[in-house]
């Protein structure tokens, strides 16, 4: 009776929480804006361009979490993207100011009961794991006080002519056959190749580079590398699931590289929100695939930590 209690405990906490984040991101982009583009063009951005850490484990935040904390800075106005539980503000020699509120993020992962483990090992079936969700609440460094300067300081934005030749050593960095020519952007899954048209047949050069990232994260995604469906035939439901990968993944990647991202195709937020509605946990293992699939390529940069580029601790195992 235990057990039943607590599974459906967590299956309605879950749920809960999955309708919670999905019908937030449908309202943005019924409203028109797109949460992991909109943020960074407009006047309520103060924040610097980044991903969200968590300043004391000195680890990003990935997949949901990602766009729950950056629509969180911009909808307090924070001024930088650095987190932290109420503990880890007290162990830094801080704290959070009296009636601060935090903004929640998730921790999903599986445990198996006692009483599961010994009917496995009498039964000498496999032992069924319980799904759990876990909610973290944490704090911008603005909503602490007394933190050390190094922790509250912001990041200097990178120096102009540095950003273009970084993301050209990273492209070039992935060994990816990647080809220049023709008219339209694509990747072949058949062919595995990715084709991006020369840059001057693009108003800025920074939008060839969006593009280029847009489509080496389909790329990421061969059965080769992440082992994605890339089967689905244009317009179909694992197209368009593949396509808000591929977007996620390429704002990401952009963000991580300060590049302002931006919607590579604007055309699909229909059929994204017919698919969000249809199934509440389809933004949440879009965004942890697309987390993957962005620190994978990350993954490539020259003297690159990559396990500088995981996520925190209490987001590394989201829920899917």
């Amino acid at each position: 009776m235990y057990r039943n209690t607590a599974r459906a405990r967590s299956g309605n906490d879950r749920t809960g929480l999955y309708q919670e984040i999905t019908d937030k991101i449908i309202t943005e982009l019924e409203a028109g804006r797109v949460p992991w583009v909109q943020p960074w063009g407009t006047a309520a951005a103060k924040a610097p361009l980044a991903m969200p850490w968590n300043a004391s484990a000195h680890r990003r935040y990935s997949g949901i979490n990602v766009l729950i904390l950056w629509g969180a800075v911009i909808e307090h106005g924070f001024s930088g993207q650095s987190w932290l539980t109420f503990s880890q503000a007290l162990a830094l020699g801080g704290n959070v100011r009296k009636g601060e509120h935090g903004t929640t993020v998730v921790f999903a992962d599986r445990f198996i009961p006692s009483n599961e483990k010994k009917r496995a090992r009498e039964s000498g079936d496999e032992a069924q794991a319980i799904p759990f969700l876990k909610r973290f609440t944490i704090f911008n460094a603005d909503q602490c006080e007394n933190l050390p300067q190094d922790i509250a300081a912001l990041a200097p934005p990178p120096p102009p002519g540095i950003v273009e030749p970084q993301a050209e050593t990273l492209i070039r960095a992935t060994g990816a056959d990647f080809r220049i020519g023709g008219s339209r952007a694509f990747y072949s899954p058949a062919s595995d190749f990715v084709q991006v048209p020369p840059p001057a047949a693009y108003f800025e050069p920074i939008n060839w580079h969006r593009t280029a990232f847009h489509e080496l994260g389909h790329w990421s995604g061969h059965s080769s590398r992440l082992d994605r469906d890339m089967t689905g035939s244009f317009g179909s439901k694992s197209y368009v699931r593949e396509e808000l990968v591929a977007e996620l993944a390429g704002a990401f990647i952009c963000a991580s590289l300060s590049i302002a991202p931006t919607v590579r195709h604007a055309d699909y937020i229909g059929s994204w929100l017919e698919v969000l509605r249809e199934d509440n946990r389809a933004i949440v293992r879009a965004a942890s695939a697309a987390s993957k699939a962005a620190e994978f390529i990350l993954g490539f940069q020259p003297g690159v930590d990559h396990q500088a580029t995981s996520a925190a601790a209490t987001d590394k195992r989201e829920a899917a």
